[in-house]
């Protein structure tokens, strides 16, 4: 591929709702710019963009995947994206990468869930967009029924820029509104411009006076013409568009069919003709020692911001570049100013799919591929030495779902280890850490379908077989009485004995006191030396629990009195007194079981609010408060057991088909109900026996 200056250049990401055809479109894309000679098919695992093993088997997008192509002398540099919401890191890194994005509808589905999310997205980077109603082959396609629920969820200030000409069997073309001629299709995929078909020029008519009231608004001479009753020229109406769309206050929107390649070429054209080029864009970003606000023009030395990294095990680490200034070339050391670090830039490369193509030098507003970057990451930015910028890192959402991870065949622990670390540059959505308290190794992502696919992943890049289970729960033990107890240990075998004799009181503490200790002898009956003896026996027995082997807290411990004798008393002997008398006393204290609970907000739609209030009612939550956050959404404030969220994500997904979304912390420990203790307490007393 040839270089490409800035104004050659165009950067667009393909969104959507999953099931779409995204990558469909991509391939059709590729196909009729030349860039391949054959249109691959996702059901067919062909398709150029769908590579990964785990895309192929599940025919879903996982990744995002670069798609550049050659169209009348300009370079676009597509970007296909996942259409679910577990891969939304990829979605939020391409449109930080991309100058614009490229929504695409099924005529038959409409606005759906994501489709909303990734505008949302795009809104808050103010990134200009092009809508594309695909499948008008399809059966129900309905392409005003979409267009006005585009209007409805998504914006007001979406406006036609085509028709089509016919639905479902009979769709064979397209009206431009701005040409005002039609556009049809043979069987063998030839096209013809013609005059618009009778029975639609009315609502042609009608769709282009839209347009261009919309057009005249973004400009004020413009506006003054149009008020004034004259005519606006194609010329005025290209230039009119290209502002609004330019300035995210209009958005138009095409239709076609990326299977039958019907609308495909003149949906590049409008690509070129209405997304702007890099060459304009100012890059803001910050010194990285005075922290002062810099910009950054084309034509200042070179910087870029990584948005995408992939881990390979033979070709290394992957690192994803969108250049914002200058330019680079291979074999050239640049600086990770995010992390004060240099790095050595080895071949440059574009990706079409998973093929390498070379480049000899990568200028600002193009996205390349660079390997072997060793300290860099996703989110971090390279800059000139001498001249260093960092800009915002890329923001991503909070994992929810949590899952326990173990190695299926021992001695595979220290591989799990690399795999993860790998896999975490590869996704910042993924996360992994220790929990010391249980010990298990927790893995938190997106949701179900993404923690299944990293297992996968691992397998087959690492060669680690992993099993993925619910974490352990790490409940408390307490009590609710005092009681007075002793605790003696005597043993006589020849020679010194052994001899501890202690009087313990224990007490409940408030929640959250966690443990107190008194020394309250008198007079010696217990000496000195052996009081932290005691203490340590006492701390060793609440950690092992008395009913479920989890640690007891809340318990205050007064030792009171006891005996020694001179020659066999210990400090081993007072701490096996101690620690006896402890589990003793607590069995005879009402100890219960206690359970964690976390503090979790929900935004909903109103219209689902009643079934997720019902749903944290089945969950033993309390609604502690809701509240209206605009837009038709509304905040739950809920306090529920740690033990009921594990799989909220998915929960909460269906409830609200996947318009709802929480954050969740952790409160405090409440006493868990009788019957869920019972069998709690009967669990672990299993899990220690199958364990000896």
């Amino acid at each position: 591929m040839k270089e490409y200056r800035s104004d050659g250049l165009r950067n667009v990401g393909i969104v959507a709702h999953g099931g779409a055809g995204k990558t469909s479109l991509a391939e059709a894309f590729l196909f009729n710019s030349g860039a391949i000679n054959r249109l691959g098919r996702v059901d067919d695992g062909t398709s150029t963009t769908d590579f990964e093993p785990e895309e192929v088997k599940r025919k879903v997008t996982i990744s995002a995947a670069l798609a550049p192509c050659e169209w009348r002398d300009h370079k676009i540099n597509f970007v296909d994206t996942p259409g679910y919401a577990d891969f939304v890191a990829e979605v939020k890194g391409t449109l930080r990468a991309v100058d614009s994005a490229l929504v695409v509808l099924c005529a038959a589905s409409g606005v759906e869930v994501e489709t909303e999310k990734v505008w949302q997205y795009a809104d808050e980077l103010s990134l200009p967009r092009i809508g594309f109603i695909n499948k008008m082959d399809r059966e129900n396609a309905d392409y005003f029924s979409v267009f006005d629920s585009m209007k409805e969820r998504l914006s007001t200030s979406v406006v036609p820029l085509q028709l089509p000409i016919g639905a479902e069997d009979s769709f064979k073309g397209i009206v431009d509104l701005i040409k005002m001629k039609a556009i049809t299709w043979s069987q063998t995929n030839k096209s013809t411009e013609s005059d618009i078909p009778e029975d639609l020029l009315e609502r042609a008519l009608e769709s282009r006076q839209i347009l261009i009231e919309a057009v005249a608004e973004t400009d004020d001479d413009l506006l003054v013409k149009y008020l004034d009753g004259e005519e606006l020229s194609d010329d005025e109406l290209k230039k009119g568009l290209l502002k609004g769309i330019a300035d995210a206050k209009i958005f138009p929107v095409l239709c076609g069919s990326a299977l039958k390649n019907i609308g495909i070429q003149q949906l590049l054209d409008s690509v070129l003709a209405y997304i702007p080029s890099p060459d304009s864009k100012v890059a803001m970003g910050m010194h990285p020692v005075s922290k002062e606000t810099v910009e950054r023009k084309i034509t200042d030395p070179f910087s870029a911001i990584v948005f995408k990294t992939t881990a390979d095990p033979f070709v290394g680490r992957l690192s994803y570049l969108r250049v914002l200034s200058g330019s680079m070339k291979p074999d050239s050391m640049l600086y990770n100013a995010s992390k004060e670090k240099i790095e050595r830039i080895g071949s440059i490369f574009t990706l079409r799919g998973k093929t390498q193509d070379p480049l000899t030098c990568a200028h600002a507003g193009d996205i390349v591929v660079v390997a072997k970057l060793q300290e860099t990451t996703t989110g971090d930015t390279l800059a000139d030495k001498d001249k260093p910028v960092v800009y915002e890192s890329i923001s991503y959402p909070k994992p929810m779902f949590t899952m326990c991870i173990e190695a299926k065949n021992k001695g595979d622990e220290d591989k799990i280890s690399n795999a993860l670390n790998r896999l975490m540059d590869e996704d910042p959505t993924f996360k992994v850490r220790k929990d010391v308290e249980t010990a298990q190794l927790l893995v938190s992502g997106m949701g179900e379908l993404h923690t299944d696919i990293l297992a996968e992943r691992m397998k087959r890049k690492f060669g680690v077989d992993v099993l993925l289970r619910d974490p352990k729960i790490p409940y408390r033990e307490t009590i609710r009485g005092s009681v007075k107890v002793e605790g003696k240990h005597k043993k006589q075998s020849g020679g010194h004995g052994q001899f501890g004799h202690v009087w313990l009181q224990l007490d409940p503490l408030e929640p959250g006191k966690q443990f107190e200790f008194v020394d309250s002898i008198f007079g010696g009956a217990v000496p000195r030396q052996y009081i932290p003896a005691v203490e340590k026996g006492v701390r060793e027995a609440l950690n092992g629990g008395i009913l479920a082997g989890y640690p007891m807290v809340d318990v205050k411990v007064t030792l009171y009195d006891g005996s020694y004798h001179t020659v066999d008393s210990s400090e081993m002997a007072f701490k096996i007194a101690s620690s006896g008398a402890l589990r003793k006393g607590a069995l005879q204290a009402k100890p219960v079981l206690l359970e964690p609970i976390c503090n979790v907000e929900i935004n909903v739609p109103e219209s689902f609010m009643g079934d997720v209030i019902g749903d944290l009612n089945g969950k033993r939550g309390r609604v502690l408060g809701m509240e209206p956050v605009g837009k038709g959404m509304s905040l739950v404030k809920a306090q529920v057991p740690f033990s009921e969220m594990f799989r909220y994500t998915v929960d909460l997904r269906s409830i609200t088909q996947g318009r709802g979304n929480y954050d969740m912390s952790f409160s405090h420990y409440e006493e868990v109900p009788q019957r869920i203790a019972e069998t709690i307490i009967a669990n672990a007393k299993k899990d220690r026996t199958e364990e000896l």
